[in-house]
């Protein structure tokens, strides 16, 4: 009998309940806006009655997984007022649903998540050492170290974008020249403005430009919107080189940004991490683009219920 699992992604903008199976396979989803200054309860409320839809007449759900931006507490199931969902605080999401369906539920961040979703079914299938890094609107990282999520002593594991790689810099975390300053797409944008500035030549940019119009722009063949990339993926490289020489990947997956901007990155990046990296972690440790695509939002809420139920269950069952 197939076994299946519900997933459900809180983002600031908008939320989703899905249903999927043990494969992967996405069954169905509903969406909608999920309106943060109006509070948690109308999206909530909208979440349940969104899950009653999914799982009516289906008796093989085994848990739900819950997505949502940090800080939270994962053991006690609770979101803890996230930067994009100021007004979520102290929320009991987990209590909620499980109580709700009589189902065990289980919630992480949107870094692990997606590290947990490319570990089961994307880029990091057969890999035991894993990274994934957001590399969207900020920059964090969800670890797979041994086959198993990595959370740290109290759950702040992967922090990533903090790095500092420069004295100064675009900001991120609140700190300039930080890892998530270089590397993300308001980090991105900060870059555009200041060397367009400065610029002397040609270009189809604008003053302000965002990441999506450098994104743009380059592939037009721009050479500053170039430029700016090349400066991204000089300091992804830095930051790369401390992931890899700490921890001895096997694989770092990069999702968003990366993924559909990897031709103007790769470059730069690969010519930092040669002068930065040590040579023999570097040598066996992939660093590849996102194998999920959009569709990660959804199965990562997925795979945090497919990959917590299954630890539970060999436990209770002493395997």
């Amino acid at each position: 009998m197939a076994t299946h699992y519900l997933g459900v992604d809180i983002g600031g903008t908008k939320s989703a309940v899905c249903l999927g199976d043990q494969n992967g396979m996405l069954l169905d989803k509903r969406s909608f806006p999920t309106n943060e200054p109006a509070g948690p309860e109308d999206c909530i409320k909208a979440l349940l009655t969104s899950a009653h839809e999914l799982l009516r007449g289906r008796n093989t759900v085994k848990a739900i997984g819950i997505a949502c931006g940090s800080p939270l507490d994962p053991d006690l199931g609770i979101i803890q007022s996230p930067a994009n969902l100021k007004s979520w605080v102290d929320v009991p999401i987990v209590e909620i649903f499980s109580r709700e369906f009589s189902l065990p539920a289980y919630l992480d961040n949107d870094a692990n998540a997606g590290a947990l979703a490319e570990y089961c079914f994307g880029a990091g299938k057969g890999c035991r050492h894993m990274a994934f890094l957001t590399f969207g609107t900020g920059m964090g990282a969800g670890l797979i170290l041994n086959g198993q999520i990595y959370r740290g002593a109290n759950c702040y594991a992967g922090e990533i974008g903090h790095f500092r790689l420069a004295p100064e810099g675009p900001i991120g975390c609140r700190k300039a020249g930080s890892f998530e300053g270089f590397c993300s797409g308001g980090g991105i944008a900060q870059l555009g403005a200041a060397e367009r500035k400065s610029y002397r030549g040609a270009t189809s940019l604008s003053a302000a430009p965002s990441a999506k119009e450098i994104g743009t722009a380059a592939e037009q063949g721009d050479a500053l919107a170039i430029r700016i990339l090349e400066i991204s993926g000089d300091y992804l490289g830095r930051g790369l080189a401390l992931l890899i020489d700490c921890l001895n990947l096997e694989r770092v997956i990069i999702g968003s940004i990366f993924a559909r901007c990897e031709k103007f990155l790769r470059p730069a990046m690969e010519r930092s991490l040669q002068a930065e990296a040590l040579a023999q972690p570097l040598a066996v440790c992939k660093i590849m683009p996102a194998g999920l695509g959009e569709q990660i939002g959804d199965l990562a809420a997925l795979s945090i219920a497919y990959s917590e139920y299954r630890k539970n269950q060999n436990v209770s069952h002493g395997g």
